[in-house]
C-alpha cells in the first residue's frame, strides 16, 4: 500500500472515531437532558449501533494504520511524540470500553422506563454521570493525540 493511501486511511479512521464519539455523545447528552424516556431509548439505541459500527472498527484500524504509517515515514517507533500518542490513545480506549457497556445499560434502562411509562430511573442517572465523567478524559486524550499527529514535536 502506498504512503498516501495509508495516510488517507489513518486520517479517515481518526475522523470517524472522533466524529462518531463527539456526535453520539452530543445526541445522548441532549436526549438525556430532555428527560423523555422514549426519546432517550431511541437515541441510546442508535448510539450503541453507531459505536459498534464505527467506533469499534476504527479503534482497531487506528493503531494498525498508525504504526504502519510511522514505520513507512521512517519515524522511530520509540519517538517521544509517538510514545505519548500510544499512552493517550490507551487512556482514551480505556475510557471508551466501559462507556460502550454503560451506553448499553443506559439504553436498557431508558427502554424499561419508556415501556413502564416512568421517568428515567436513579440507576440511569448514576450510569449517565459515570458515562459523562469517562467521556471527558477520552475527549482530552483524543485532542492531544490529534495535536501530536499533526505537530510531531521532538
Amino acid at each position: 500500500m502506498d504512503y498516501t493511501t495509508l495516510k488517507w486511511l489513518h486520517i479517515l479512521s481518526s475522523t470517524l472515531l472522533f466524529g462518531t464519539g463527539i456526535g453520539t455523545a452530543f445526541y445522548l447528552l441532549r436526549a438525556s437532558l430532555g428527560r423523555d424516556p422514549v426519546v432517550v431509548a431511541a437515541v441510546a439505541r442508535e448510539v450503541v449501533i453507531a459505536d459498534w459500527l464505527f467506533t469499534a472498527t476504527t479503534v482497531i484500524l487506528q493503531p494498525l494504520t498508525g504504526f504502519w504509517l510511522a514505520h513507512s515515514a521512517g519515524f522511530p517507533l520509540e519517538s517521544r511524540w509517538l510514545a505519548w500518542s500510544y499512552g493517550l490513545y490507551g487512556v482514551a480506549i480505556a475510557c471508551w470500553l466501559p462507556v460502550l457497556r454503560i451506553q448499553m445499560a443506559l439504553r436498557d434502562e431508558a427502554q424499561a422506563s419508556a415501556r413502564d411509562r416512568l421517568g428515567l430511573s436513579p440507576r440511569y442517572w448514576r450510569l449517565f454521570r459515570l458515562w459523562f465523567a469517562l467521556g471527558i478524559p477520552a475527549f482530552v486524550a483524543f485532542l492531544a493525540v490529534f495535536y501530536l499527529m499533526v505537530a510531531k514535536p521532538a
